[in-house]
């Protein structure tokens, strides 16, 4: 984010809030039933133009077309296809148990928009993670102005599939800039602000948004481990690897970017990784028969750069690929054994297609390795003895775990998705993150009586003599429990209708 904002930023940013301002009046008596029928309009939308969408991710951000297909479209249409099925369930007002002490009244909890909400998204996955966010914004009654990242905008492709449906078009107002306009967007005072992106970024995001109390919700990087027991499948614990590491040419917050293998397997494990790393068809613009396209962003390549080589450098050894160019965004596999905790491609996010690998004896060491790192977002266990896949899950600082699966913990739209320490805070998905998009209104509801309340005025010692007989029986273990309850609870009732002794 940069603070330094211009008039250009500023009349946009006002702009787009207020015409998203105007679409959450128009809309707001929509139900829930009818905002997700919209949102079916747009899943329909989206398996319709698949092809089209496909194309332009590949072209803008450089995935190989089936990682566009079920990064970009499955994972987005699944979380529609949830929402259909979930939305309105989890969103209408729910009946809460009032309490023996408030017998005669009703409690509900209401779940209401929060008004227009700003979410700002990565250029990593940038048709996915736009509609991810704003179809649970759409769904939960608010209104919402999108910001991509300046990297890989893919410039009218949100507009394009929620032309769809006027309604979706008046409740989503899609901006394009960089930090200045991030800025100014949070100037603007949205009810709340949904960033997916850096640390660094977000950081910022929150110094600023905190001025004038504005919650956030932070989804940012990580450094996730997966720890390989010597009882696992050593093949499905191979292919799991390379996929974790590599997928989006590594360039996903969840990416494996820590490998841990228990020492008794470890040499083995690292010489089949290598020789399953060779078949791996990298390639952009492919017809479906790549594994891996290539980078998006030069920076991002100059930190494989650097990590690369810092590790060659303090004694790691390269086991596969080579250490890249700086002109070409094509990057090779990675595979890096002999690693120490100390070499920035152990500890520091990295954010491409480089696998470092680690040896450990025994779970102990194994947990506190995978645990001695500032991020927490999601990690993996591979073991056949499944106690020890929980017990392990359990121990690790991190928001999702897949145990003999990576990546998985967030392939399940009825799951939330959000992580621990500096990987942030927040859920998306899941009952947990659809509700983040909303505000909980405790509502309690009495009869219209002239009866006055026992916890009302007049205080008076007879009232206190009262309540501590009525409170004597509600918590303290007695016979005919509920008798005495009764019976000082009517006394206490019939005093409090009297006028003061």
């Amino acid at each position: 984010m940069n603070s330094k904002v211009d008039a250009p930023e500023l009349a946009l940013a006002k702009a787009a809030f207020d015409a998203a301002r105007a679409g959450f009046e128009i809309y707001s008596n929509l139900t829930t039933e009818e905002r997700v029928a919209e949102l079916s309009k747009l899943k329909e939308t989206i398996l319709t133009n698949r092809s089209m969408i496909i194309e332009r991710v590949m072209k803008d951000v450089g995935k190989c077309r089936t990682d566009a297909l079920i990064a970009e479209i499955l994972g987005t249409v699944d979380w529609i296809n949830w929402l259909e099925k979930n939305a309105a369930r989890l969103l209408r007002p729910e009946k809460v148990k009032t309490p023996i002490t408030l017998l005669g009244k009703q409690s509900l909890l209401l779940h209401e928009p929060l008004g227009v909400v700003l979410i700002i998204c990565p250029w990593n996955y940038p048709f996915h993670n736009a509609i991810t966010g704003i179809v649970a914004a759409i769904a939960t009654g608010n209104a919402v102005v999108y910001k991509p990242s300046e990297h890989a905008p893919c410039t009218g492709l949100i507009e394009k599939v929620l032309a769809c449906s006027p309604v979706l078009q008046g409740l989503v107002q899609v901006v394009y800039g960089d930090g200045r306009l991030g800025a100014a967007l949070i100037d603007e005072q949205p009810a709340k602000v949904f960033f997916t992106g850096s640390g660094s970024t977000g950081s910022k995001i929150m110094a600023q948004a905190s001025k004038d109390l504005i919650p956030v919700e932070l989804e940012l990087g990580g450094k996730d481990p997966m720890i390989v027991f010597a009882d696992a499948p050593v093949s499905r614990s191979v292919a799991g690897a390379l996929w974790g590491a590599f997928t989006n040419a590594g360039q996903s917050c969840s990416a494996v970017e820590r490998l841990l293998v228990q020492d008794t397997l470890h040499d083995a494990f690292v010489d089949e990784l290598v020789k399953e790393a060779g078949k791996i068809v990298v390639c952009p613009d492919d017809s479906g028969d790549a594994d891996i396209g290539r980078m998006t962003v030069g920076f991002q390549r100059d930190k494989v750069i650097e990590h690369v080589q810092q590790a060659l450098d303090s004694g790691a050894r390269l086991r596969f690929g080579q250490v890249p160019t700086r002109d070409s965004l094509i990057v090779q596999p990675i595979i890096l054994d002999q690693v120490t905790p100390q070499m920035l491609v152990w500890k520091d996010e990295t954010f491409g297609p480089v696998l470092p690998v680690m040896k450990f004896s025994s779970e102990a060491q194994a947990i506190r390795e995978a645990n001695a790192t500032s991020y927490g977002l999601c990690a993996s266990v591979f073991t056949s003895d499944r106690e020890r896949g929980l017990r392990v899950a359990r121990a690790m600082d991190v928001g999702g775990v897949s145990i003999n699966n990576v990546n998985m913990s967030e392939g399940n739209p009825g799951l939330p998705f959000g992580g621990a320490k500096k990987s942030g805070f927040g859920k998306l998905r899941g009952p947990e993150g659809l509700l983040g998009f909303t505000r909980s209104k405790a509502v309690l509801i009495d009869k219209a009586t002239p009866k006055i309340e026992a916890n009302w005025y007049p205080y008076t010692q007879g009232k206190f003599s009262r309540f501590e007989h009525f409170i004597n029986a509600l918590y303290r273990p007695r016979r005919f429990q509920l008798l005495a309850i009764a019976w000082h609870g009517f006394r206490l009732e019939s005093f409090s209708q009297k006028p003061r002794e």
